[in-house]
């Protein structure tokens, strides 16, 4: 019997196996759970499950609950009291987690034909909820190393690890222009760690309005970003013109002197052109109604420093434009007119001319005034955006001339048209002596031009005076006017002529030469009656078309004396 005992312990003995341990993770305040090792490795239902553990830290260990088939019995001391239970899969489950719940838990499974275990390390952890950042400076010195902030994390586990940043790029620890010096504190109830980061930094002038914040490592936590005044001497003084555009004679012209210290100076000095003048508390000072003579280099300085300065060259601008003529002018045509445009500016200038506000290539020259000169001649001088104009109005005046007398065969040959051209001005009159006729026209009066047109029949060979006048005097010419009866009967006969050739050509000879006498002795009747009639017309002196011979020789002789007007 004792020795069947022996050989059944060694048998359970053999049977014995204990899995490797396993790391389990849970969050601080939360239900661990602790599996009893794989479901499906299992070869049989175990009739006792037993659940214990063992603080390997301070050597401590114990029962925690025992299951018999479906019954629990929970054998855990006052540290896991109440918190302590089994799940349906045979899971140990601890409510409530601790950071002293940091043990290695055993479950072991005892069946029929075997004992095993399966131990499992858990580990608590904790974040911090929030990340605060205080002790922040209101103002800080550039080249002094100076604490920026204290930033710290409360009750995490493990403690948490906190990185500064500038912009929201991270700060790395150099000990001389930063320096990150980090402290922690264990809660001696809870065990949770609280961290504090504190940063010294040693400010530059491109700090200016930089961010700094901090957060846990490899977590989203972030502190909100602050940022502090930054105080620096003054290194550079400027001075500027304020006021926009082209300084004018007259204007008003603001100086501002800046200093990129901080804080700025709280006065200036400005040197005028050998003028010294203090302000306080401000920064600008105004020169009222400049003048051309205080273009130069004007000067500033922070009060009590003179070596910083700070200097600007100011140009006062001016356009000075004379013209000569100005006003209305009337001149006689023929005569000169000198122009002259004189500029005194402190620029380069440009100069455009327009006559009637249509634009000219070129200034104009009047060595001989014409009627075609007269208008309205507007001159703008420009420089940038000061512009000068200027202006005269021109008339040029004189005794009309005819320029061309001239008689023109219309397209259908039944007419002629007479045609009278004059220029001058005042615009002059147009009158006709030695014909009537009909269809007058005139045209329009441009540029001290005017054309005057008169259509007439003449059936007779006629002397046609142009006369043109006003105000200052008149001229006149004359033209022979040939007559249009003589070519017209001949066109006629002749081609009735030859018509009648045409159709007796192949007749009887004899009657080829009757009718060749016949239109012999009617060219002969037509030549005379015309001559006749050119006999009867001038003696009259003058000839209107449709009219009947009517008077006698001394009332010829008036009508030829008096200008007949034409009808315009």
């Amino acid at each position: 019997m004792h020795s069947a005992a022996i050989l059944a312990g060694v048998f359970l003995s053999l049977l014995h196996q204990v899995c490797p341990q396993e790391i389990i993770t849970s969050q601080y305040g939360e239900t661990i759970h602790i599996p009893c090792g794989p479901q499906d490795s299992r070869s049989e239902e175990p009739f006792l499950i037993k659940w214990k553990y063992e603080d390997k830290v301070d050597g401590t260990s114990g029962d925690l609950l025992v299951k018999r088939k479906t019954n629990a019995t929970i054998t855990a001391s006052d540290e896991f009291k109440g918190r302590v239970s089994i799940g349906k899969d045979d899971s140990l489950l601890i409510t409530n987690a601790v950071l002293s719940d940091q043990k290695t838990y055993t479950c072991m499974m005892v069946m029929i034909s075997d004992i095993s275990e399966h131990s499992m390390q858990v580990l608590i952890r904790k974040s911090p909820e929030t990340v605060e950042l205080t002790n922040n400076p209101a103002a800080v010195e550039t080249g002094k190393r100076t604490t920026i902030g204290e930033c710290s994390a409360d009750d995490a586990n493990p403690a948490a690890k906190l990185t500064w940043y500038r912009n929201d790029k991270p700060l790395e620890h150099d000990g001389k222009g930063i320096v990150i010096t980090v402290s922690e504190t264990v809660d001696a109830s809870t065990g949770l760690t609280s961290s504090v980061s504190e940063l010294q930094y040693s400010v530059e002038k491109e700090d200016m309005g930089a961010l700094f914040s901090c957060g846990v490592q490899d977590s989203a936590l972030r502190s909100k970003a602050v940022n502090f005044t930054i105080n620096y001497p003054t290194e550079k003084v400027s001075l500027e013109v304020v006021t926009p555009g082209l300084l004018l004679e007259g204007a008003d012209v603001m100086l501002r002197c800046r200093a990129d210290g901080n804080p700025p100076p709280s006065s200036y000095v400005f040197y005028l052109q050998g003028k010294e003048v203090t302000v306080e508390d401000q920064t600008s000072y105004t020169l009222t109604g400049v003048t051309r003579d205080q273009s130069g280099e004007y000067k500033c300085s922070p009060s009590g420093d003179t070596s910083l300065v700070a200097s600007h060259n100011i140009t006062v601008h001016y356009l000075d434009v004379a013209l000569s003529p100005s006003g209305k002018l009337v001149k006689a045509a023929g005569e000169p007119l000198p122009i002259t445009l004189e500029k005194d500016a402190s620029g380069k200038v440009t100069v455009a001319w327009t006559k009637n506000n249509a634009s000219l290539t070129e200034e104009p020259q009047f060595e001989r005034l014409k009627y075609s000169d007269s208008g309205l001649y507007e001159c703008k001088v420009s420089m940038g955006d000061l512009v000068s104009t200027h202006s005269f109005e021109l008339l040029v005046e004189g005794a009309p001339v005819i320029t061309s007398l001239k008689e023109e065969l219309s397209a259908d040959g039944a007419h002629k048209v007479l045609s009278c051209e004059a220029e001058g001005f005042p615009k002059p009159t147009v009158e006709w002596s030695g014909i009537n006729g009909t269809n007058v026209e005139e045209s329009d009066y441009v540029d001290g031009r005017v054309t005057h047109q008169l259509t007439v029949v003449p059936r007779a060979n006629l002397t046609v005076t142009c006369l043109v006048m006003n105000n200052l005097g008149m001229d006149s010419k004359t033209t022979e006017v040939s007559s249009l009866l003589v070519s017209h009967i001949d066109d006629t006969e002749v081609k009735r002529m030859d018509k009648q050739d045409q159709t007796e050509e192949s007749g009887d000879p004899a009657k080829l030469a009757v009718g060749i006498v016949l239109g012999l002795i009617l060219v002969t009747l037509a030549l005379g009656l015309g001559y006749w009639f050119y006999i009867k017309k001038s003696k009259q002196g003058s000839w209107k078309t449709g009219e009947k011979e009517a008077g006698n020789t001394e009332e010829s002789k008036k009508l030829e004396e008096v200008p007949q007007k034409a009808e315009v």
